[in-house]
């Protein structure tokens, strides 16, 4: 079938709303765009359930704070349509800013309990940007499930607990971080990385598989978990800690002991101006 891009709200409307009868149901990829290896894995993941898939590709301005340029986020549209038309994506809806948030816009969706810590403190503002874009991306395209990545970890808590008490009807399908060769997680980011930068940066992976390890051979108490991926991290002169901590997996709340398989270990951090992200479940 020959991929459909889209660019009204309308529209998308209508054409999701064929699919999913034909179909008997829908998936929804929502992305930023400028797609990497990571977009890639949460495409085909999307794509071998066998239902038409929805791409969206949308740079939020809500996510962005007063210090963020939106401007100098990567932008690779020709190349992002040609990877979801190989993939066998049905739909790319590439709406622009006004489409989404017109003229005298003001309505905002937050949620306020799981957003809050990690990155709710460095990034106040950015949960109710990507709560806001979700529940419009939800109400347009009405996709049976979202496929969202491991990495972006307290985004996909947020998006669910968001989901719950607002009564949307809709699955989760939650793909693992995709990581290259030498343990970075996939980003947008990472080419922008110098090479003694990314020297730096993949000792984020390194801090998060020695607290795997730790919790294999049995170590339980964050605080020692915390203080060895510190320790790691702190050896690396362009990195500055955002945060390191031990949060329960759903509620992100701080954990003083990991509890295998609901304990998450999450890491932040400045690698010179670029801010990175990543987990994992320990």
């Amino acid at each position: 079938m020959e991929m459909k891009t889209i660019d009204a709200v309308a529209a998308m409307r209508a054409c999701a709303a064929e699919l999913k009868a034909q179909a008997g149901s829908l998936s929804l990829v929502p992305t930023m765009g400028a797609l990497h290896a990571g977009h890639e894995a949460l495409i085909r993941a999307a794509v071998a359930l066998g239902a038409p898939v929805v791409v969206s590709i949308f740079v939020n301005p809500l996510s962005f704070g007063a210090s963020e340029n939106i401007a100098s986020y990567p932008r690779s549209l020709t190349a992002d349509l040609e990877l979801c038309q190989k993939l066998g994506v049905a739909v790319v809806f590439t709406p622009g800013p006004e489409e989404i948030y017109p003229k005298g816009y003001s309505t905002h969706v937050t949620e306020e309990a799981i957003g809050k810590p990690l990155c709710g403190i460095a990034r106040p503002g950015y949960f109710r940007g990507v709560t806001t874009l979700v529940v419009k991306l939800l109400n347009i395209v009405g996709p049976t499930r979202l496929v969202v990545g491991q990495k972006d970890a307290q985004d996909v808590a947020v998006l669910r607990k968001m989901a719950l008490d607002l009564n949307f009807e809709v699955e989760f399908v939650v793909v693992p971080t995709v990581r290259e060769t030498d343990g970075l997680a996939a980003g947008v980011k990472n080419p922008t990385l110098t090479t003694g930068m990314r020297a730096d940066a993949v000792a984020i992976s390194q801090a998060l598989a020695k607290a795997r390890e730790m919790v294999e051979s049995g170590v339980r108490s964050s605080d020692r978990l915390v203080a060895e991926a510190t320790h790691i991290l702190s050896q690396h002169r362009r990195l500055r800690i955002i945060y390191a901590s031990i949060v329960d997996i759903d509620t992100m709340e701080p954990k003083r002991e990991v509890v295998p398989g609901r304990t998450l270990m999450a890491i932040s951090a400045w690698v010179d101006e670029v801010r990175l992200t990543d987990n994992t479940v320990l």
